[in-house]
């Protein structure tokens, strides 16, 4: 009987710890900002032409990691939906087939979901007091690699090479190259959006131009930081402001991380350090708590293949109508949840 009291108690120990171990898996920094909300996500599919076929439909969503958590995703369509994965970087999404017999009316799908965001700060040179280095962010020999090749808009030879080459010439350290590339982009970058050009993430062009938007930011921060031999990657989601609790969103917002060995998977934001030049230290090692994040990656090629190109990125819905890309109107929206600590 009393072996038998000894392995209840174990094995009632073994379970609280793996509770617990659940429970605090999403957040690897205890007391690190958390912001709780609930997001909403509106596909709008227009009305399909009379002699229209089918259109394939693919509408990403986002998913738990180490910084963020999911919960609560509800999805609501009038047509029949599944979930598919791509096979390179893991991106979920819900994938629809709407013969145009049932389309000949506008209509929306909609899907809404509950976020608890987490802020990622490792500490780095220029951004201490922070515990959590490389702390969920193991990756593997593959990923590594993929992050290490060219993109389509992210060449790593000739411009790219050569400045990267000559912002860190002399440099060994990978971490004081990667602080010399981002403080180049911060410094020769210029956030804005007239005119054309911006947004697509070309990191010539950035390079040229010398302004345009996050993703042109990144693009020249990551074919830069893959040119000096620093796995480099692509993430892309949605900015929420700081200072409001609930409304509408206009648009995407996108940033990076690069690897390091001692510290793993880092944080950087350049673009947002641009805007607030108080934070250049902090955004250099740290992804704030006013984002939910959606996908990874550039060059994505979809499951179902979609009959175009691979998407440049994938954070807006993406359809073909018979084959052919067909544009849809989407729009995004928030509302701030009490936390349990409030």
């Amino acid at each position: 009987m009393k072996s038998r009291n000894v392995f209840i108690l174990a094995f009632s120990v073994f379970a609280v710890i793996v509770v617990l171990g659940v429970a605090f898996s999403a957040f690897s920094r205890v007391n690190a900002p958390v912001r709780n909300f609930e997001f909403t996500y509106v596909t709008k599919i227009p009305a399909l032409p009379a002699d229209a076929k089918l259109s394939k439909i693919w509408i990403p969503l986002p998913q738990s990691d180490a910084y963020q958590a999911i919960s609560d995703l509800k999805i609501e369509s009038p047509f029949t939906y599944a979930t598919r994965r791509d096979s390179e970087y893991g991106n979920e999404y819900a994938y629809l087939e709407v013969p145009a017999a049932k389309a000949s009316a506008a209509a929306e799908v909609r899907f809404h979901f509950q976020v608890a965001r987490q802020e990622h700060r490792v500490a780095v040179e220029g951004n201490p007091s922070v515990t959590n280095a490389g702390a969920g962010t193991e990756a593997r020999a593959g990923d590594l690699k993929r992050f290490l090749q060219p993109d389509r808009r992210v060449p790593l030879a000739g411009i790219i090479a050569d400045l990267s080459a000559e912002q860190t010439r002399g440099i060994q350290d990978p971490m004081a190259k990667a602080r010399a590339i981002y403080d180049y982009v911060i410094a020769t970058m210029r956030y804005d959006k007239s005119g054309t050009g911006w947004g697509n993430g070309d990191a010539i062009w950035a390079c040229t131009a010398k302004r345009g938007n996050c993703t042109d930011f990144h693009s020249l921060f990551i074919g830069m930081m893959r040119a000096a031999g620093i796995p480099a990657r692509f993430e892309i989601g949605f900015p929420l402001p700081a200072e409001q609790h609930a409304g509408t969103i206009p648009g995407y917002h996108c940033w990076a991380e690069f690897y390091v060995e001692r510290y793993g998977w880092i944080p950087v934001d350049a673009s947002e350090a641009w805007k607030h030049p108080e934070k250049k230290n902090y955004f250099f090692g740290a992804h704030d708590d006013n984002r939910v994040q959606f996908t990874l990656g550039r060059d994505i090629r979809l499951d179902p293949a979609q009959q175009g190109e691979p998407l440049n990125y994938f954070i807006y819905p993406y359809a073909e109508l018979d084959g052919k890309p067909l544009k849809l109107e989407s729009a995004f929206s928030f509302q701030d949840r009490m936390s349990s600590s409030d």
